[in-house]
């Protein structure tokens, strides 16, 4: 079984010299291959690659298409059984491939795996993006174990078990080649951000199993690229929720949800106000509007699939934290 292990850059030169040591250390050149898919920096990136890791594979694309474009336009170039997309502010600990890649081979029907992934700055919390595996709520927002909203739970060994979930990081995200093409790769619409949740929900829509495997372990920096405090990643990941809702809710749900989806926002955008945060409220309107634009389009691609019904385990991951004060998974339970 043969592994890609593809790593998205754009301007990292500083990331790449910190973060791919350990993965050139931990990762077995016999069946893992790495590439950098650079995407159009403007630095000298691929130029740091080439001289200081000659066994490196290096892909080019021509323009910075973001997360989604970036990925499907170098994956194109790249023969493997197993991709293995993994962000440029990761470093990977020792056995990370080992269980995962025993899965893959022993589980034919699973088709996308995360790893758990911790904090880079504090290695004994969870990291924002994925921690220990993704769900979402009846009205798609997402939460993950050991992680709720912007609330990180301690690592103490909780999640160190092997679970399906819903979605994985797309931070380090290990996908069957077959599978990513014949769903077509990201959604190229959605640029960066929650892509990687409908890919999830289309694999799910074609019965496939996602997983968490707490034996791999990774640490993710996290907002290298893109800060946490940035309106753009705000409107990013409210219109693109929408998106996938578009897409993939069963039919007889579609308009009441998106409808109470869309009031469940505007009271997300009172909070920013509150909070002193009026560029994020804004950032909510735009990606409403955003979304508007893009409707009839997310229809069109919601034709292409059988949509899954039992797609959430909690129906208001909004009322359980900020309502009952629920911080932590195991409170969901």
């Amino acid at each position: 079984m043969k592994i890609a292990i593809v790593i998205l850059n754009w301007n990292g030169k500083h990331l790449l010299e910190k973060f791919l040591p350990s993965i050139v250390k931990y990762s077995d050149f016999d069946f893992a291959q790495i590439y950098v898919a650079d995407n159009a920096s403007a630095d000298d990136s691929v130029v740091f690659v080439k001289q200081a890791y000659p066994q490196i594979k290096i892909i080019q694309n021509s323009i910075n298409g973001g997360f989604a474009k970036g990925y499907n336009d170098a994956l194109q170039h790249v023969d493997a059984d197993i991709y293995a997309l993994v962000n440029s502010d990761i470093e990977v600990t020792e056995g990370w491939l080992n269980r995962v890649v025993s899965i893959f081979d022993t589980e034919p029907n699973t088709a996308i795996i995360q790893p758990k992934i911790l904090d880079y700055k504090n290695k004994n919390k969870f990291e924002y993006a994925g921690a220990a595996g993704g769900f979402i709520d009846k009205f798609g927002y997402p939460f993950c174990r050991g992680r709720i909203f912007s609330e990180l739970e301690t690592d103490q060994n909780q999640f160190n078990d092997e679970a399906e979930i819903f979605w994985a990081s797309g931070a380090c995200f290990f996908i069957r080649s077959a599978v990513y093409h014949e769903l077509k790769g990201f959604d190229e619409d959605y640029f960066a951000h929650q892509e990687e949740i409908d890919l999830c929900w289309r694999a799910k829509n074609l019965s496939k199993t996602i997983k968490y495997v707490g034996s791999s372990t990774v640490y993710h920096v996290g907002g290298a690229t893109l800060k946490e405090a940035n309106p753009t990643k705000t409107f990013l990941n409210f219109r693109n929720s929408l998106f996938s809702l578009v897409k993939n809710l069963p039919e007889n749900r579609l308009i009441p949800i998106i409808l109470a989806r869309l009031v469940l926002d505007g009271f997300a955008g009172i909070k920013f106000l509150a909070e002193l945060k009026p560029l994020h409220c804004l950032a909510i309107v735009k990606a409403h509007f955003s979304f508007y634009r893009y409707f009839s389009k997310m229809l069109k691609k919601r034709k292409k699939s059988a949509k899954t019904a039992d797609y959430y385990t909690i129906k208001s991951i909004v009322w359980q934290y900020f309502v009952l004060g629920k911080k932590e998974y195991k409170e969901l339970l």
